[in-house]
């Protein structure tokens, strides 16, 4: 039988990263939902027109910025700057927001459209989906794991291509 990784240790895990998260370190980005029904394709699966989104919806993460890179193009010159924000898996839950690709974070006036998302860590490495109950060895591991976070890794995107501005009232 599984000694660690019960509900009990799970709540404490819980407890210490939104601490974390909301009293220490205090990240938020606005998290804006691509709404892929009201924005016009063309055949080539690309927006033609606007795009829209939902939110933003306010969420505390922890980053990992990689310095920025300029390259010579055509136009003048192109910035690339990548960003991971990590996310605690329930603050999604609870703020209703399930991360895809093609969405857009904002953090300190500058978008990030998410290009892959990371969602392979586990407490105690078992993923709670895949509970092996058929185990006579080990019974009740349904009871046992976590599905931490979900890593968000990003681009910066000019703020003219994404096109979210303020609503006039």
């Amino acid at each position: 039988m599984a000694i660690f990784g019960s509900s009990r240790d799970i709540s404490a895990f819980r407890h210490i990263n939104r601490e974390l998260l909301w009293d220490i370190i205090t990240q938020q980005v606005s998290f804006y939902k691509f709404k892929l029904g009201e924005t016009t394709v063309n055949i080539y699966g690309e927006a033609s027109g606007e795009k829209y989104y939902d939110g933003p919806v306010l969420v505390n993460c922890l980053l990992t910025r990689v310095d920025q890179q300029y390259a010579d193009a055509p136009y003048g010159v192109d910035l690339n700057w990548q960003i991971q924000f990590a996310f605690l898996r329930d603050d999604l839950v609870d703020a209703n927001v399930v991360p895809e690709v093609g969405d857009i974070l904002l953090y300190q006036e500058s978008y990030y459209e998410i290009n892959s998302l990371i969602e392979n860590q586990y407490f105690v490495g078992k993923n709670p989906d895949y509970p092996n109950e058929t185990n006579p060895l080990n019974p009740g591991l349904g009871n046992f794991g976590y599905d931490v976070s979900i890593i968000a890794k990003t681009h910066v995107v000019p703020a003219d291509k994404v096109g979210i501005t303020k609503e006039r009232m």
